[in-house]
């Protein structure tokens, strides 16, 4: 039986979520784990099923209808004239693979573009539409490089999220405890009771804080 870590070495490292799973590392252990089918990845095509049989010993069958279809890879393209530069598509891409700032148009970086789509109900204007820059489909249009490639990328996202989610929880911590230094000043509540309940509700929840690190 394969490892979770040998099947998430077959499969295009795309992070589309097609399969049903939060993304391709999740499918594979789900997989390995006898949870899923080895028919649910799309980008993968029949090929990456027929990798899949080989690997866990299960026949090939053909790819679930219920997670999509295989088709040309295609990549993301944002309309310039129509970008607001809100972001939110930066943030929805799981392989940085769109630059931009605030109030700033963005781009995509075509080489990095898993062609995942999530990028598309995260526009609220509409402006990004996928293109197909190759007719080939499964790993035909996606080498192993590209794979091993979008596998390191998505890494270095998930890193980037967490490390912005540390540093926020550090600003809310010191901005508590800076808080709790003299609350009554900090308060328009006067009352010593109620703000003797105020100031155990922020040491509560800094004791969670501290715990979670």
């Amino acid at each position: 039986m394969a490892t979770a870590d040998e099947i998430d070495a077959l499969l295009p490292q795309t992070q589309c979520t097609r399969c049903g799973y939060v993304d391709c590392r999740a499918y594979a252990e789900a997989v390995a784990l006898g949870e899923a089918g080895i028919n649910q990845c799309p980008p993968g095509g029949a090929e990456g099923i027929a990798r899949l049989a080989a690997a866990t010993g299960r026949p090939v069958i053909p790819l679930s209808a219920v997670h999509g279809t295989e088709g040309p890879r295609r990549m993301a393209l944002i309309d310039e004239e129509w970008c607001i530069g809100c972001t939110l598509c930066i943030a929805a891409c799981p392989v940085d693979a769109i630059v931009g700032a605030n109030k700033r148009m963005h781009t995509v970086i075509d080489a990095a573009c898993t062609g995942c789509e999530l990028c598309l109900p995260a526009c609220p204007v509409d402006c990004i539409e996928m293109v197909a820059p190759t007719p080939c489909t499964g790993w035909a249009a996606w080498s192993p490089p590209q794979a091993a490639e979008a596998r390191a990328r998505y890494a270095f996202h998930q890193e980037r999220l967490q490390r912005a989610e540390a540093e926020q929880a550090q600003r809310l911590v010191a901005k508590a405890e800076h808080k709790l230094q003299d609350l009554a000043a900090h308060s328009r509540i006067t009352d010593a009771g109620e703000l003797d309940r105020k100031r155990a509700v922020i040491e509560a929840a800094l004791a969670r804080a501290r715990a979670r690190r």
